[in-house]
C-alpha cells in the first residue's frame, strides 16, 4: 500500500475500465485510460486505481489537507454501496498526493456545496499515491469496520468510480455517465460480487477528548477551564449505527466567514460541526430553497449573537431497516447567559418507493426551561416522486405548535421539476402561515402564499473554449396570506461555462418589490423605515479558468435598492504555488447612497486566509476578517492540526472574535470572545 502498483497481487485481479465522460462530451470514452483492480483480506477491501495520462507533467496535484474540496486538483472517488439498497453509499476520494476526502450519499441526493456527496461524515481508511511517467496511481485500504459491513458471504456491493482530470474540465465515470446522473446516481452504480469468508466489520469507535482552554468574553472575566468528554459510534446492524456524545465541544470547528445582511430575512449559514454534519442527510425536510423543517445550527448556538450553549450529551440512531430509513436524534444542552436548559428530540422516518422516491415523516420536539416558551413542537410529511427519471415531484404538509397554540401554524406546498441536458424548469406553490414557528428549523419569510416558477435553457454552441450557455427567467410572486403585496421578483440571466473551467453569470435585470413592515436596521444607527418598494438591479460576474496556479473571481451588482442605490463588488483571488501552501484574499465593498439621515456610507467585508501544510498530517491554517459595520472590526483564528494516527488529532487554536455566525436578521451585534484552546482526540476500537 504505497501508493504504486507494482506488488505482483494487483496482476493477478481483474481490470476495470472503460470509462466514459459525464463532462464535457456525455457518453463519450474517456480521453485519458483509466484503470481500476480491487483485492481483499478477512478485514479490508483493496483499490489499485491507475489513471494514464498523456502528459504527466500536467496533472494538478495542490492540497494536502484532509476533508477540503479537491474541485482545483486531479482526483478519484470510489462508490460502495455495501448494503446493496441502491439509494445511499459511502464516497472516498483522492488525489495525486493521497489526500483524502469522504462522505456519503442518502437517498442519491447530494449536499448544497460542489462536492458529489455529503461530505459531514469521516472515516477511518489509509490512502498513497505517486505521480509517475504515465500518468498517477493510488492504493486505498478500507476497513470492513469503516463499511459497519457485518455480512461474511455472499456478497453482493453496488460500486462506481469517477475521475476529473482538472486540465481538461473532464469527469469519466464508469456507469451513471448522464450528465443528468453522476455518481451520486447509486441505482446506477454497477455490481461487486466474488468477496467471501471474510471476518466481522462492525462498527464500534470509542473516541475520547481533553481540552485545556482560555476563553474571555467582551465585559466578563477570562475563564480557565480544563475539561473533557467523549464520542461513541456502534453498528448496531449493518444498517444501523448508534452515536453518542457527552459533553460535546466543537473548539476545532471552522469559524464562519462573517457575512454582512442586506436583506430584511434570516441567513442560512451551513452547519460545520461534525457531530451534527455526520448523516445530516438522514434528517432533511426541505419546505423549499434554504428553508428546513428542522435545521441543526439551532441546537447550541444562539442564533441572535451566535454564542456557544453548552451540549451536556446527545445520542443520534441512523440507518435503515428494510424499506425504512430512520433518524432519532435527542440532546440536551445546558442554561448559558439568556439560553436556558433545553431538550431537543427529533425523529425522521422515510419509506422507500421506487428508484428516488419516497414517503416520510418527521417530528420534533424542544422543551426549555423559558416559561414563556416552554416547549414547540413540529411535524411535517414530505414525499419525492420520480417518474421517467427526469420529473420529479416534491410535496410536504407541516405545522408547529408552541404556547398559545396560536392559528396560521402550517407550512403546505408542492413543486414539480424537469432535468434534462437542455433545459431545467420547475413549478411551485407553497404557504407559510404568520405563526408558522419551527424553533429547530430555519424559515426565510413566513406569512407568504408563495408562487415560483423557473425555466432555464441550455445550449453547447459548436464555440472554440466555450462549453454551454443557459438562458434563465425565474418569476417569484409571495404576497402574505391575506393577499397584500408582500415579495415579488423576476430575473433575466445569461450563463456561459468555458472549457477551463472559467464562467461568467450574468442578471441582466433583476427587478424587485419589498414591503417593510418592520423598521429593518441595516447599518449602525440607519433604519430602512416601513413601505413598499421598488427597485432594479443588475448583476456582472467573471471566474477565472481552474487549472491554474492563481484564480480568482468579481462580482459586481448595481441599481436601485429601497428608495436609494447600493453598489456591491467583491473580489476574491486565490495563489497555490506549491502543494504545501496556498493564500486566498476576498473583499466586498458595499457602497450605500439611501435618503435617509446618515445613509451615505460604505461596509468593507475582508479576509485574508493563508494555508501551510508540512505534510498530509500536518497543517496550519489562518484566517483573518474585517468587517467595518462592526464597532471592533477585525477578527482572526489560527489552527495548527496533527492527524497523528488515523481519526485522531491534536489541534492548537487561538481565536479572536466569534466562531459562529448570527443567522438573524438586522445584522445583531456580536459577542467578542478570545479563545486559546489545546485539544487532543484520541480514536480506538475496542
Amino acid at each position: 500500500m504505497d501508493g504504486t502498483l507494482d506488488d505482483p497481487l494487483w496482476q493477478l485481479a481483474k481490470t476495470i475500465s472503460g470509462f466514459r465522460q459525464q463532462e464535457p462530451y456525455e457518453g463519450q470514452p474517456a480521453t485519458e485510460r483509466t484503470e481500476v483492480r480491487i483485492l481483499y483480506s478477512r478485514h479490508a477491501v483493496y483499490f489499485g486505481i491507475h489513471c494514464f495520462d498523456s502528459d504527466p507533467s500536467r496533472i494538478i496535484a495542490s492540497e494536502l489537507r484532509r476533508d477540503v474540496s479537491q474541485d482545483l486538483d486531479d482526483h478519484f472517488e470510489i462508490l460502495i454501496d455495501s448494503n446493496h439498497g441502491r439509494r445511499g453509499a459511502y464516497v472516498f476520494q483522492v488525489n495525486p498526493l493521497g489526500t483524502q476526502m469522504d462522505g456519503l450519499i442518502v437517498e442519491e441526493q447530494r449536499d448544497n456545496s460542489s462536492v458529489d456527496f455529503d461530505s459531514g461524515w469521516d472515516g477511518v481508511w489509509t490512502s498513497e499515491a505517486r505521480i509517475g511517467a504515465d500518468g498517477w496511481t493510488a492504493t486505498i485500504e478500507v476497513p470492513f469496520t469503516t463499511l459497519n459491513f457485518t455480512h461474511s458471504k455472499d456478497v453482493l456491493w453496488g460500486v462506481n468510480f469517477k475521475r476529473f482530470v482538472r486540465r481538461k474540465n473532464e469527469s469519466d465515470l464508469w456507469r451513471a455517465y448522464r450528465r443528468t446522473f453522476g455518481i451520486t446516481k447509486v441505482s446506477e452504480a454497477g455490481d461487486l460480487e466474488g468477496i467471501k469468508d471474510i471476518g466481522s466489520g462492525r462498527l464500534f469507535i470509542v473516541k475520547p477528548y481533553g481540552l485545556a482552554r482560555y476563553d474571555k468574553q467582551t465585559g466578563q472575566d477570562p475563564k480557565f477551564p480544563l475539561t473533557g468528554g467523549v464520542d461513541l459510534k456502534y453498528g448496531l446492524t449493518s444498517n444501523l449505527v448508534l452515536n453518542l456524545t457527552g459533553n460535546t465541544d466543537f473548539a476545532d470547528t471552522e469559524v464562519d466567514l462573517e457575512p454582512f445582511n442586506i436583506t430584511p430575512f434570516k441567513v442560512f449559514i451551513p452547519e460545520k460541526r461534525q457531530f451534527f454534519l455526520e448523516n445530516a442527510g438522514v434528517f432533511n425536510f426541505s419546505l423549499g430553497d434554504h428553508d428546513q423543517l428542522f435545521f441543526s445550527r439551532q441546537i447550541g448556538i444562539d442564533p441572535v449573537t451566535g454564542n456557544q450553549v453548552p451540549i451536556s450529551g446527545g445520542a443520534k440512531l441512523t440507518g435503515r431497516i428494510g424499506r425504512l430509513e430512520l433518524g432519532v436524534m435527542d440532546v440536551d444542552t445546558r442554561s448559558s447567559g439568556p439560553n436556558p436548559y433545553s431538550n431537543f428530540a427529533a425523529i425522521r422516518l422515510k419509506e422507500s418507493l421506487w428508484a428516488g422516491s419516497y414517503i416520510g415523516v418527521m417530528g420534533i420536539d424542544k422543551r426549555s426551561g423559558d416559561v414563556l416558551d416552554s416547549f414547540n413542537q413540529t411535524g411535517g410529511v414530505d414525499t419525492r416522486l420520480v417518474f421517467f427519471k427526469d420529473w420529479f415531484v416534491d410535496a410536504h404538509m407541516a405545522g408547529t405548535q408552541s404556547s398559545g397554540s396560536p392559528s396560521g401554524n402550517s407550512d403546505v406546498g408542492a413543486s414539480l421539476t424537469y432535468r434534462s441536458n437542455w433545459v431545467e424548469g420547475i413549478v411551485e406553490r407553497r404557504k407559510t402561515g404568520p405563526n408558522f414557528n419551527p424553533e429547530v428549523g430555519f424559515v426565510e419569510r413566513l406569512d407568504s402564499n408563495e408562487t415560483y416558477g423557473d425555466l432555464t435553457f441550455k445550449v453547447r454552441p459548436s464555440i472554440p473554449n466555450v462549453r454551454e450557455l443557459q438562458f434563465e427567467g425565474f418569476l417569484l410572486h409571495a404576497p402574505d396570506t391575506t393577499g397584500q403585496v408582500s415579495t415579488q421578483e423576476w430575473q433575466n440571466t445569461f450563463r456561459a461555462e468555458f472549457h477551463n473551467g472559467a464562467y461568467t453569470d450574468d442578471d441582466i435585470v433583476d427587478v424587485f418589490t419589498q414591503r417593510i413592515t418592520t423598521p429593518f436596521h441595516i447599518y449602525k444607527s440607519v433604519f430602512i423605515p416601513n413601505g413598499l418598494y421598488h427597485f432594479t438591479r443588475h448583476q456582472l460576474t467573471y471566474g477565472s479558468g481552474q487549472d491554474r496556479k492563481f484564480t480568482y473571481n468579481f462580482f459586481e451588482r448595481f441599481g436601485g435598492y429601497y428608495g436609494g442605490t447600493l453598489n456591491e463588488f467583491r473580489i476574491r483571488a486565490n495563489y497555490r504555488p506549491i502543494a504545501k501552501f496556498s493564500i486566498a484574499v476576498s473583499e466586498t465593498w458595499d457602497r450605500f447612497r439611501l435618503p435617509l439621515p446618515n445613509g451615505n456610507f460604505s461596509v468593507v467585508l475582508a479576509s485574508l486566509q493563508g494555508n501551510y501544510s508540512f505534510n498530509r498530517f500536518l497543517t496550519f491554517t489562518s484566517l483573518v476578517q474585517m468587517d467595518t459595520s462592526n464597532a471592533q472590526a477585525v477578527s482572526a483564528n489560527l489552527r495548527l492540526r496533527y492527524n497523528y494516527r488515523p481519526d485522531s488529532d491534536l489541534y492548537v487554536i487561538y481565536n479572536v472574535g466569534t466562531q459562529f455566525a448570527s443567522i438573524a436578521p438586522s445584522n445583531p451585534p456580536q459577542v467578542r470572545e478570545t479563545r486559546f484552546a489545546i485539544k487532543w482526540t484520541y480514536s480506538w476500537q475496542p
